[in-house]
């Protein structure tokens, strides 16, 4: 049920994106992505997509009806200023 390039082996520093690549990576997610989405690319269970629901912790959450979808760049943006910077930085 992958939907996203898994990346296998060892990076080369060759084969990490250039910074300004970075926004490349919300163009392989859909506008709106599933709990079960959310909750494989944030590597957790959908149990605790839901409980992060209930305290407001995820942004770009729709609701349509009983649904609950999330936007993908929202959710990408998020986990970029969640990262801790590298020693490189």
């Amino acid at each position: 049920m992958d939907r996203w390039p898994r990346v296998t082996g060892s990076r080369t520093p060759s084969d990490r994106p250039a910074p300004h690549d970075e926004r490349r990576r919300e163009h392989t997610l859909p506008v709106l992505v599933t709990v079960d989405e959310a909750a494989e690319l944030l590597r957790t269970s959908r149990r605790a997509i839901y409980i992060m629901l209930e305290r407001r912790q995820l942004p770009g959450v729709t609701r349509i009806g009983r649904r609950v979808l999330f936007r993908g760049a929202d959710l990408l943006d998020w986990l970029d200023q969640k990262r801790a910077p590298s020693p490189e930085e």
